[in-house]
């Protein structure tokens, strides 16, 4: 495999990238869409063992465990689990993606999101339950259990039923759109919240089972949660992301993804194999009353943000994100996505940045020039408590370097000279 072929190879994995133009498709339970069966359980990340999970995760097993009916207790749960009765494994290796502990069990309502153009799909589970009631920090209780049964019942059907009336909802759009009007669609999503409850509005009035439910749905989407859209987000993105897996001779970065453990990488010509360190500190700030000692480390499937071009490589785009993550200025912002293009293939025109003159967001990440340049991709995102089931703030991850150097040793062993 010569220097040009490698060339070649990531030039197609950045217009596979660039040509994607995902569409949310259906609501389907995860056994459906998705195969799961048995007990089961999909966790963000590279792959981990019970023993090793972080607090949230666990909790999240807990939620997902009493959920199924599986088991009538948290205790029961972490039996079972130690017993080795329950079966793990990331959602990365199945086509899906799951935010922060990321589990996603067999009766879990998920979206399913499609790119016709590089015939792939994704799958992630919908926000769930109130604030501070969410399975994704690990909550396990009465209040998060009902706020998952709700989801399946009322809410998941419901946004089914709109689907099959109206016909896909084109999320490349979207997001271009969302991109314009500040979001860089990991931690800032204000604004495609707004843009698909807009979509959502209307269509749920005949879909909703009546008044009542209607506008629990319509809170749901819109109350107090700017971040709605995030499932949707990563959900688009990993399906465009998926047309580069197991792209022979490319050093384009094909997933990226923590469980609060381990960072971890997969590369489009290297497969299945994972390539791990350890998680990082986030670096951000924090809610009243927090500090970095509560933190989790780095957790959840959402860097496949930054794996497609936004998040932390299209800061530049989102002035707004700067006082959400922490960053210095919106001048620190604008040097950050100079800096990811440095270690990007190319640019995505379907996200221009205005203040960088139309250019497109900085996409596929080069492991090559990771470790010629030194750079690390820049990761936004929320930081969960270590022992509570609560988010705490926000900020940047800067993942270890030490998975990229692997990466390219191991695709240079493949691939001599």
């Amino acid at each position: 495999m010569t220097a040009m072929n490698v060339g070649a190879a990531n030039r197609e994995a950045l217009e596979r990238l660039c040509r994607a133009r995902p569409a949310w498709t259906a609501v389907r339970p995860a056994r459906e869409a998705i195969g799961l069966s048995g007990r089961t359980l999909l966790h963000a990340g590279p792959p981990i063992e019970w023993k090793r999970m972080c607090w949230p995760m666990r909790g999240a097993v807990r939620a997902a465990a009493l959920f199924e009916g599986w088991v009538r207790s948290a205790e029961e749960a972490d039996a079972l689990a130690a017993a080795g009765e329950i079966t793990f494994a990331p959602c990365a290796s199945h086509g899906a993606v799951g935010p922060m502990a990321g589990i996603i069990s067999p009766e879990t309502p998920v979206l399913v999101v499609e790119d016709r153009v590089n015939g792939t799909s994704a799958c992630s589970f919908i926000a769930d339950g109130p604030w501070g009631h969410q399975l994704r920090f690990g909550a396990h209780g009465p209040e998060t259990l009902a706020g998952l049964a709700w989801v399946r019942d009322v809410a998941a059907p419901a946004f089914a039923t709109v689907l099959e009336r109206e016909g896909p909802i084109d999320l490349a759009s979207l997001m271009a759109q969302a991109l314009s009007m500040g979001d860089e669609m990991h931690m800032r999503n204000a604004a495609a919240t707004g843009l698909l409850a807009r979509r959502l509005a209307a269509p749920l009035v005949a879909a909703a089972p009546n008044a009542a439910e209607l506008e629990k749905i319509l809170r749901f989407v819109t109350r107090d949660n700017d971040q709605f859209f995030l499932a949707w987000s990563m959900c688009a993105a990993k399906a465009a992301a998926r047309a580069i897996e197991d792209l022979p001779g490319s050093t384009v970065v094909s997933t990226m993804a923590r469980n609060g453990i381990e960072f971890g990488i997969r590369v489009a010509g290297l497969g299945e194999r994972w390539f791990t360190g350890p998680a990082s500190v986030v670096d951000g700030l924090y809610f009243p009353g927090f500090t970095a000692a509560d933190a989790n480390r780095d957790t959840g499937d959402s860097a496949i943000m930054e794996t497609y071009g936004l998040g932390g490589m299209a800061m530049a785009a989102s002035p707004a994100v700067q006082k959400i993550v922490g960053a210095k200025s919106f001048a620190d912002a604008v040097q950050t996505t100079r800096d990811m293009g440095e270690i990007c293939v190319g640019g995505n025109p379907l996200f221009p940045i205005a203040p960088l003159g139309g250019d497109g967001t900085p996409t596929a990440i080069d492991i090559r020039k990771v470790v010629q340049t030194g750079i690390v991709p820049r990761i936004n995102t929320a930081i969960a408590h270590a022992k509570a089931s609560r988010m705490i703030g926000a900020g940047i991850a800067t993942p270890p370097s030490g998975p990229f150097v692997d990466a390219l040793v191991a695709f240079g062993e493949r691939h001599p000279g």
